[in-house]
């Protein structure tokens, strides 16, 4: 006999252990004989990382996938394991160590490392202890690290082959620069906030005081100002950048400068006898019709202004050290100033290192951080009446400074403002690498669910830019580049190897540093010829190799003949471009494989209201403790029928407290089959079955099976748990187990004897159905409803998955007739305020020979369940009667002596009056453009739900009230 209640915290450790112990979820197990591979490998969480409902919900459904292949019997392989999180572990050891009061530089950077591993032994990996209580069935066996000494050398390999075949070179270029943590950062790696700014308008005065008529005109061509001017004005919400303009862009369209291009202008900072000139040019990028139409160009610290001083070999002047303070380092301003306007005046371009010498920041301001500088700029320019001006309140002149909002990148991790910083980098060749990853998309190879989510990949692939590999960080895979005394690279697997080639290159040619060498390896002292780039490489380098570096390769392991390529990648879609196109790209290029069939993108989990998560909103749902309080599977099923393709989860707890709720359903339901005799009998077979209400419930079981079935293979995993619920819950048992009491309470032990055995048969195959999706506790009921003596040879996760093929379509109109009769009694009862002891004569107009033959078998459960004193026939409505057509006949249930149907017809009229006029506000909210576009995502989509609710409401009543009105 099962316990009253399920206990999910006793029963969920004691099943993990089963599971442990029979090896459940070691790669293969359970599956047939030659079976074909099924492969997933995890998106590595940060071993940093603690469980979110992200993590809850991309594991739920990889899980939900690996359990059902597993029971198809496929040779599967959840290949886990963590990524060594390059900046967000170094961030954790660190504060760490600030804490002793320890800064990382006053370690060697063995030391730091070692600190690392201590931390990662003592408190890394807590995540996959909290996936594991989630139920995540991967192979645990086979862990993997990022960091591990063979993934690394997979790292190494890759690195080396990629920069011999010239596809990884190293340069200067613009990035994401961290100043809290000194480095380069990704784009994921970086949030833009909404933040209050200044627009500061400012003159740049003409050379040699040269002047021109500037020009407006409307659309007509009409002039609508002019004046003589002998500057041009720019706006801009970082002055400080000022320092290090190239050139001010006009659109080559816009007339109103077309006098003034070619021309120089003075950028208005600094000593007046330095100041410096820079060209003013034509370029697509401005827009005429913002601001003052003119465009600063700053391409050491601007992304678009990068790439027009690229497209118009501007010079880019870098202004900030490592920590975002203005330069300090150089010649003099006035030297420095003099070099940069011979560039300007002669156009000539000098090389990359000459122009980085160059430190434009004036002396005033040189080791200022950069705020303080702003400040200062921006007093120093207003003070010299070069500020662009206007009037105040009482028409009294001030400077141009429009307060707005303007969005502001933060480093996601240090919370400082980034810097785009013009910096000597590694780049692997993202372009190449790229074209053969678009073709096995476009060409059907990789597909993408939901389908849209392809031209999100191609957007991003077709314009995709030079891959910033390299970090600035101690905790990572080391670059495997070494650096000759001249400067010259040599990348190599080991530092022997790069050693050799050094050798070989300084002494095969006549140069300054051949004589060094030799002198070097004469005195014994051959590693003080190359020095290593301390540089590491990016996270996402590592963890594009993910598919097959975890299989073994660069060997030719059984595993990765096995294994590889992966089935599906179960994945968010803020990472397609960081790690999905990557992985697609470095797959093809090391393996000539896709390294997935399919890339299935989940959608984000929002608080109730539809708001995103996050910890200033006070609204992060932690999965732990809804597994703490509802259970693991209340959970996994909650995240499983809510995830819709291409549908954001909104996740409310009393939606995973219903859930719980299905689950004590099934418990009960159990509970109540052995209390009335049911226990599984292997003889027991569909199609012997003889009552129909058996014969029904068969059949819809197949009905159910496939529609789980198709529902986890179409990646529809709503559709799957929705199947799995509404047979469980509604048909089994609401109907069918509300149908057998009679026969468990009657005397034909033959009928109970087929009853028993049937629910016996049909709850075995529920718990295979449902597991997936409930692991623990359709584990725990398997194992308690064994046939009687004989235990369980095996665990759920390795049983069979159910492929019932009886079908009876006569027994199941039958019984799906009588349950269409009771339901619509049931709901005229309810619409109509019936009271529940209330009973009235059923009469039935219109019934054919077969519909009087179900109603001779069934009277007794349709008086039972729909609480009528009686059935009978009619040729007409009698009056006062709600009709409910069923089939060709039409129930009716007189009212006229249960309710007083006018109040009840004014009492419905009042209700669609007040839901009319809910739909009226709602449609007048939604038709208001301004709403639409400048409310939260998540209030307009929450409206929109109300409207569709208020209309099903709208909908019942009109039934409702054409029921009680033809009544009356």
């Amino acid at each position: 006999m099962l316990d009253k209640t399920y206990d999910a915290r006793s029963v969920e450790p004691k099943i993990a252990r089963r599971w442990e112990e029979e090896h459940a979820f070691r790669a293969g197990a359970g599956a047939e004989h030659g079976a074909e591979a099924f492969t997933i490998v995890i998106p590595p969480p940060n071993v940093t990382g603690s469980l979110h409902m992200g993590h809850a919900l991309n594991n739920t459904l990889q899980d939900i996938l690996v359990r059902f292949e597993r029971m198809r019997g496929k040779n599967v392989l959840w290949q886990p394991g963590m990524d060594h999180a390059g900046i967000a572990t170094q961030m954790v050891v660190e504060r760490r160590l600030m804490e002793q009061q320890i800064h990382r530089r006053d370690l060697t950077r063995e030391d730091f490392i070692d600190r690392v591993w201590q931390w990662k032994a003592e408190s890394g990996g807590t995540i996959v202890n909290q996936l594991k209580r989630l139920g995540a069935s991967c192979d645990w066996s086979r862990e993997r690290f990022t960091m591990d000494e063979g993934l690394s050398r997979a790292v190494i390999e890759v690195f080396v082959s990629l920069y011999r075949q010239g596809l990884i070179f190293r340069g200067k270029r613009l990035v994401n620069w961290d100043p809290q943590f000194e480095t380069a950062i990704s784009d994921l790696e970086v949030e833009s906030r909404e933040v209050d700014g200044h627009m500061w308008h400012f003159k740049y005065p003409l050379a040699g005081g040269e002047t021109y008529r500037y020009v407006e005109k409307d659309a007509d061509g009409n002039v609508t100002f002019e004046e003589e001017r002998d500057y041009i004005s720019i706006a801009t919400t970082r002055p400080e950048t000022m320092l290090g303009d190239g050139a001010v862009a006009v659109h080559p369209s816009d007339e109103r400068y077309a006098p003034i291009v070619g021309k120089l202008c003075e950028i208005p900072v600094g000593p007046k006898e330095h100041r410096r000139l820079i060209p003013i040019i034509t370029d697509e990028y401005p827009d005429p019709a913002f601001g003052s139409g003119a465009v600063k160009i700053t391409g050491a610290h601007d992304f678009n202004d990068y790439q027009v001083a690229r497209r118009n070999d501007i010079p880019l002047y870098r202004l900030m050290d490592t920590r975002a303070a203005m330069r300090d380092d150089g010649e003099p301003y006035a030297v420095c100033a003099a070099s940069a306007l011979e560039i300007a005046r002669s156009g000539e371009l000098p090389s990359e290192s000459d122009v980085d010498a160059l430190n434009l920041v004036p002396d005033a301001y040189r080791g200022l951080d950069r705020y303080e500088a702003r400040r200062l700029i921006v007093e120093a320019i207003s003070a010299e009446g070069l500020a662009v001006a206007t009037t105040d309140a009482e028409g009294n002149p001030i400077s141009l400074v429009e307060s707005r909002k303007i969005m502001q990148p933060f480093g996601d991790r240090s919370g400082v403002v980034i810097e785009p910083m013009l910096t000597d980098q590694w780049f692997a060749d993202a372009e190449t690498l790229a074209k053969p990853a678009i073709a096995s998309v476009r060409e059907g190879r990789t597909k993408f669910v939901p389908k849209n989510w392809e031209k999100t990949y191609f957007d991003w692939m077709e314009n995709i830019q030079p891959w910033c590999i390299s970090r600035q960080l101690w905790w990572g895979h080391q670059i495997p580049a070494w650096y000759g005394p001249d400067g010259h690279i040599f990348v190599a697997k080991t530092e022997k190897e790069a050693l050799d080639q050094a050798v070989e290159y300084y002494l095969a040619v006549d140069t300054p540093w051949k004589g060094w060498v030799e002198d070097k390896l004469e005195n014994f002292a051959p590693g003080e010829i190359l020095v290593r780039d301390e540089d590491v490489l990016d996270t996402w380098f590592s963890s594009a190799l993910w598919p097959f570096s975890t299989l073994g390769w660069p060997d030719e392991t059984e595993e990765l003949k096995t294994y590889y390529p992966t089935s599906v990648l179960v994945t968010g879609f803020d990472i397609i471009f960081f790690w999905v196109a990557r992985m697609m790209m470095m797959g093809l290029h090391f393996t000539e494989e896709e390294p997935f069939h399919t890339v299935y993108v989940h959608a984000l989990v929002r608080d109730k209201d539809g708001a995103k998560m996050s910890k200033s909103k006070g609204n992060v749902i932690d999965p732990l403790d809804l597994i703490d309080e509802y259970g693991a599977d209340a959970l996994r099923f909650t995240l499983a029928i809510m995830a819709a393709q291409g549908r954001d989860v909104k996740l409310d707890p009393a939606r995973v407290a219903g859930y719980r709720n299905f689950g004590t359903k099934l418990w009960n339901a159990t509970r109540f089959a052995g209390m009335n005799g049911a226990r599984l009998d292997p003889s027991f077979r569909p199609e012997d079955a003889k009552l129909t209400v058996n014969r029904w419930i068969l059949t819809e079981l197949t009905r159910a099976a496939g529609a789980v079935t198709r529902g986890i293979t179409g990646y529809r995993f709503n559709e799957a748990a929705g199947a799995a619920y509404s047979f469980v819950w509604n048909l089994f048992c609401d109907w069918y187990l509300e149908l057998l009491k009679p026969v468990f309470a009657g005397d034909d032990e033959a009928a109970k004897a087929e009853a028993r055995a049937c629910v016996a048969y049909v709850l075995d195959e529920i718990y295979k159905l449902l597991h997936p999706m409930m692991p623990f506790m359709t584990e725990e009921l398997w194992a308690l409803t064994a046939p009687e003596g004989t235990p369980r040879a095996d665990v759920l996760a390795l049983t069979s998955w159910p492929q019932p093929d009886f079908e009876d379509g006569d027994a199941a109109a039958e019984i799906n007739w009588l349950v269409e009769l009771v339901s619509g009694i049931r709901s005229v009862r309810s619409e109509m305020n019936v009271p529940p002891a209330a009973q009235a004569q059923l009469v039935m107009v219109g019934a054919d020979a077969t519909t009087r033959e179900r109603l001779a078998r069934h009277a007794p459960a349709i008086e039972r369940l729909s609480r009528v004193s009686g059935i009978s026939e009619a040729d007409e409505a009698p009056r006062g009667a709600a009709q409910i057509v069923v089939g060709e006949a039409t129930a009716c249930l007189p009212l006229g002596g249960l309710i007083d149907l006018t109040a009840e017809e004014a009492r419905i009229r009042k209700e669609i009056g007040k839901t009319e006029g809910e739909i009226s506000r709602i449609e007048k909210k939604l038709s208001n453009e301004k709403f639409v576009a400048n409310a939260p995502e998540e209030i307009v989509a929450a409206e929109r739900e109300k409207l569709e609710e208020f209309k099903a409401l709208l909908a019942r009543l009109k039934v409702a009230l054409e029921r009680v009105t033809s009544a009356g």
